[in-house]
């Protein structure tokens, strides 16, 4: 080989190690853009009756409807159960209640799935850091349920003084002393506040590290007892909208709901009693309970306003959800912890830039056994073939994507299937519910004996689970 030969031979490997060193470079870039922020927002017992579904509703939620218009909101979202501890289990895991035996508020959720990496697990073993505050996991038992290997940095909700005496354990249940009203006087009193705190500060503070943060918030409001400030009380009217009644909502229900149904019956009776002792009750007792929403929606927006301060809102997704609907005595009913819509459908909504469209809704039902998918996507971490779930990428891309029906649990055997039409509801004694949501939104009257409808709940039917596992056993400590 003759010396100008070597020259071009040198020259060419240099170019060669150049060019990969470029696409190394670029493709690094690539890489550190899409390892994407996550601000993960759960709010609890928020239902349905506000603004972001219909204008002339009661609750304003002015701060999550400006975040719904910069991605994609699901106007047809349920939880996978009607209850805190399964709900939120099933979110954090991916797993459904009928897969893991977390049926019930008490059930040891982690005894249940030792070796299940939470979605938070999944993003710390790919680099990210992960904080959060307030009510992420169930709350009781003084914070028994939550996971401390599911975070680099957590702060507990905050505590409040709460009245000794409350709800249902209160001699006086009914009193606005004691279950519902304007308190405390200072904001930066309450749980939720302090938890905003401590998210902005992970927002706005310089880390040493550059790697990428996945940040939970989760709201306590309008959780009971519903107390907020004065101020939140004081931009609704004291004569405020009331929810639609039949007096007759039962006549029709099957010895399923009947039985399901047994240990919550006391709220809507109690209140009937407290609001015929002293009129007027039941109406504050709503005020009460849209003023809570107002002063959750306030604190989001405290944090997402440090998002959009931090530089940081263009490379982050955000997903905010409710673990449940609550019933406000629709359906004879307060409280959740039932199978049907008001219990079940809760506010969901996504921001994904560059992929969601801002201000796009998908009418699609989805459950929330999609969370967790959904944010490994839109990651670009790798996908978890346990999941029960399924991504809902494809619906943030187009919301006219064909998709599958929304499935809920409450209890073992007790499950309800929602397509964009039908409400199909099968307990564990094999007793139905069918609601026709098209000619009867408020779901009061039930279809499922009617002949006509036999293969609308043959198909519903078929999306319910195939597995039911055993109930798992109740977490008895008081506190990890």
């Amino acid at each position: 080989m003759g010396e100008a030969e070597i020259v071009l031979v040198k020259i060419r490997s240099i170019s060669l190690k150049f060019l990969v060193f470029v696409v190394a470079l670029v493709s690094g870039a690539a890489l550190a853009q899409a390892r994407t922020d996550v601000l993960f927002i759960t709010v609890d017992d928020m239902n349905t009756w506000n603004s972001l579904y219909n204008e002339s509703a009661p609750i304003r939620l002015p701060n999550i409807t400006r975040l719904a218009k910069r991605g994609t909101l699901f106007t047809r979202a349920y939880c996978s159960s009607s209850a805190c501890n399964p709900s939120r289990a099933s979110v954090i895991t991916g797993l459904r209640p009928s897969t893991t035996g977390v049926y019930g508020n008490k059930s040891d959720w982690r005894g249940a799935t030792p070796k299940r990496r939470t979605i938070m697990q999944q993003f710390m073993r790919n680099g990210y850091r992960v904080e959060g505050a307030g009510k992420i996991f169930h709350h009781h038992l003084n914070g028994a349920f939550h996971d401390k290997a599911s975070f680099h940095d957590f702060l507990m909700m905050a505590p409040q003084n709460m009245p000794k005496e409350k709800l249902n354990k209160s001699p006086r249940y009914g009193s606005g002393n004691t279950d519902w009203g304007a308190w405390p006087k200072y904001e930066h009193d309450t749980i939720d506040y302090k938890s905003a705190e401590y998210c902005i500060k992970a927002l706005t503070k310089k880390r040493a590290d550059k790697a990428p943060l996945f940040l939970a918030f989760g709201v306590f409001k309008p959780h009971s007892p519903f107390f907020a400030p004065q101020k939140y009380h004081d931009l609704y009217p004291e004569d405020i909208k009331m929810p639609l009644l039949n007096p007759k909502d039962w006549d029709d229900l099957p010895s399923g709901a009947m039985q399901l149904m047994k240990k919550t019956k006391w709220f809507w009776t109690g209140m009937q009693a407290v609001d015929k002792k002293g009129p007027g009750s039941y109406q504050r007792f709503i005020r009460s309970y849209v003023a809570c929403s107002s002063f959750a929606d306030a604190q989001v927006g405290r944090v997402v306003d440090a998002l959009d301060a931090s530089g940081r809102a263009d490379n982050t997704v955000i997903v905010l959800w409710s673990d449940h609907g609550f019933h406000l005595g629709e359906k004879s009913h307060i409280e959740k912890f039932a199978l049907w819509e008001k219990a079940n459908h809760i506010p969901f909504l996504v921001v994904a830039p560059g992929v969601a469209k801002p201000g796009s809704i998908c009418e699609r039902p989805v459950d929330m056994t999609a969370i967790y998918p959904t944010l490994l996507e839109l990651a670009g971490l790798p996908p978890d073939a346990q999941c029960d779930g399924k991504s809902v990428v494809p619906l943030l891309r187009d919301p006219q994507t064909a998709w599958q029906p929304a499935v809920m649990t409450y209890g073992k055997g007790n499950h309800a299937v929602r397509d964009e039409r039908w409400r199909y509801i099968r307990y564990a004694d094999g007793s139905e519910e069918l609601y026709d949501h098209d000619k009867d939104p408020n779901e009061w009257t039930n279809l499922a004996k009617n002949p006509e409808y036999g293969e609308i709940k043959v198909t519903l039917a078929a999306h319910m689970p195939k597995i039911e596992a055993e109930p798992f056993k109740d977490l008895k400590r008081k506190s990890y």
